[in-house]
């Protein structure tokens, strides 16, 4: 059996409209990590900062990780943080003026900056045999996404 692949879909005829989507994810810790973390006391660093700056380059490098994705021109990322007594939820919206979605922008976007979390913090995370039983990537979903029609552009 030969299976073709037809490549990226040709967007060429569909018209530029506003995009917006967001994802939502969360990364579970162990309780002494969220409170080093909220305490500024990490090693390497600013955790949250860090997180955001991740997911703003995984946004704008989706179609370098994904190779059906477009090259899309983002207007807007915006990254929020809430913590819990043993999670981090990320929330990632992406917005454009395109012609196709920015949800898996957003979605790899939030992925990039939840691993980003996982390294600065692993340090914490670890068990006496080098094992992560606490932590875990989970619920990560695209909460909405949204087109709406822009005239005059």
């Amino acid at each position: 059996m030969v299976v073709m692949s037809k490549g990226m879909v040709d967007i060429t005829g569909k018209e530029f409209v506003y995009r917006e989507a967001r994802a939502r994810g969360r990364i579970y810790l162990k309780g002494e990590t969220i409170r080093l973390i909220k305490n500024g006391e990490v090693e390497k660093g600013d955790v949250l900062e860090s997180s955001k700056v991740a997911a703003i380059n995984g946004v704008k490098n989706t179609p370098s990780i994904l190779p059906y994705c477009h090259p899309i021109r983002i207007t807007g990322i915006d990254v929020d943080f809430e913590l819990g007594d043993d999670y981090i939820e990320m929330v990632v919206t992406v917005k454009s003026i395109e012609q196709t979605g920015v949800e898996m922008d957003a979605l790899t976007g939030l992925m990039a900056g939840l691993l980003c979390i996982w390294d600065m913090v692993k340090k914490y995370e670890k068990d006496e045999g080098g094992n992560y039983p606490y932590t875990r990537i989970a619920d990560v979903y695209v909460e909405y996404k949204k087109k709406v029609k822009v005239e005059n552009l």
